[in-house]
C-alpha cells in the first residue's frame, strides 16, 4: 500500500447541539507511531471511534488503509477501546484467540498465536486462568494482546496506558515499538505527554474538540520556550534580581540547602544572556543548567494551563 495508512479530512461529530469533534483533519503515515493527545473530554475517543466505524461522522471523510471503511478493511485493524471488557469466564488464552477469530484468523492459528503472545509477554503462567481471576492490569494486558493477535496492519489503542503501573507501562511501550518495527502502523490516544514524547513520530493535539497542533514531536517542542535550572546559595532572591532585567524566574524550593529556580528563556534571551545577568547581579550560583522543554510545556504554550492534562497517570 502506498500513501498514508489513515486520512481524516474535516471530521465533525455532533451529539445533539453539542459538537464533540470540530473539523479535525490529519494523516497517519504508514509504519509510523502516531499519538492523539489532549485532556479528558477533548474528543480523542470520539475521533478514534469514528476511525474504526463505531461512530459515523456528522461531516467529513475517512480513508483507512487506502480506501473507505469496510468490513474487510476493519479485519486488518486491531482496536483496544477505552472501555475495557473481556468475557470474564474465558481463559486468558481463550480470550485472545476469540478476538483473533473475530478478525478472521483460523481457530488453530488463533490459539497458537495466543500461546506465543502470552509467553513473549511474560504471561505464560496465566494462559489457562479465567479473566475474572486476573488483576485489572493483567486483564488489560490480555486485551492488548487480543488486539494484536491477528497481526493487524493498523493498530488503534485508546488510552492503553490507563490503569497500568509504571513497569507495565514501559512493557506496553516496548510492545508498541515492536509492532511498528514489524511494519504495523500504530495510533494511540493518551493524556500523558511522556508516552507520546518517547514513542511518537507525529502527534495530534486536540483541545475542546478542535485540532490545536499537528506535526512531529520536535516541531511541538520548538513551540515551548526553553529554560534553565539554577541554584543559589544563602538567601539570595534570584527572581527579584532578574525580573527587572526581563527574565521570568520562578522559585522551585530548596535542594541541599540551596534555593532552586527555573528561568524561562524567551523574548530573544538565551542561556548566555541569562548567565551574564546573573553575574552582573552578583548571584551566588551553585548550579546553572539549561534544560530541554517537555512536550507538556509545549502544549501549555499552545492551549494554556487550564486545558492541559496532568503529566502522570
Amino acid at each position: 500500500m502506498m500513501g498514508p495508512a489513515l486520512v481524516a479530512d474535516g471530521l465533525v461529530k455532533r451529539f445533539g447541539a453539542r459538537a464533540a469533534v470540530k473539523d479535525i483533519s490529519f494523516q497517519v503515515p504508514k509504519g509510523s507511531i502516531y499519538g492523539v493527545l489532549g485532556p479528558n473530554g477533548a474528543g480523542k475517543s470520539t475521533t478514534l471511534r469514528m476511525i474504526v466505524g463505531v461512530l459515523r461522522p456528522t461531516q467529513g471523510r475517512i480513508e483507512l488503509l487506502g480506501g473507505p471503511i469496510s468490513r474487510e478493511t476493519l479485519r486488518r485493524v486491531g482496536y483496544l477501546p477505552e472501555e475495557r471488557g473481556l468475557y470474564r469466564s474465558m481463559s486468558a488464552r481463550g480470550a485472545i484467540a476469540y478476538l483473533a477469530r473475530l478478525k478472521g484468523t483460523r481457530a488453530g492459528q488463533a490459539f497458537k498465536r495466543a500461546d506465543q503472545l502470552l509467553k513473549d509477554h511474560g504471561l505464560g503462567k496465566v494462559r489457562g486462568k479465567r479473566i475474572k481471576t486476573l488483576s485489572k492490569g493483567m486483564a488489560q494486558k490480555v486485551q492488548v494482546l487480543g488486539a494484536i493477535a491477528h497481526a493487524p496492519d493498523f493498530i488503534i489503542f485508546d488510552e492503553p496506558f490507563s490503569g497500568l503501573d509504571p513497569v507495565n507501562q514501559r512493557a506496553l511501550e516496548e510492545t508498541i515499538r515492536a509492532q511498528a518495527a514489524a511494519g504495523a502502523t500504530v495510533l494511540f490516544s493518551t493524556h500523558v505527554m511522556e508516552h507520546a514524547e518517547r514513542l511518537c513520530d507525529r502527534i495530534l493535539l486536540i483541545a475542546q474538540g478542535a485540532r490545536a497542533f499537528e506535526g512531529t514531536v520536535s516541531e511541538a517542542l520548538a513551540l515551548a520556550p526553553s529554560a534553565a535550572l539554577l541554584e543559589t546559595e544563602g538567601g539570595f532572591d534570584l527572581a527579584a534580581a532578574l525580573t527587572p532585567k526581563g527574565f521570568n524566574v520562578s522559585y522551585e524550593g530548596e535542594e541541599h540547602g540551596n534555593k532552586r529556580w527555573r528561568a524561562r528563556l524567551e523574548n530573544g534571551k538565551g542561556s548566555r544572556q541569562l548567565l551574564q545577568a546573573c553575574v552582573e547581579a552578583g548571584a551566588p550560583l551553585s548550579l546553572f543548567e539549561p534544560t530541554r522543554a517537555s512536550l507538556h510545556e509545549a502544549f501549555v504554550a499552545v492551549v494554556g494551563d487550564k486545558m492541559m492534562p496532568s503529566t502522570t497517570t
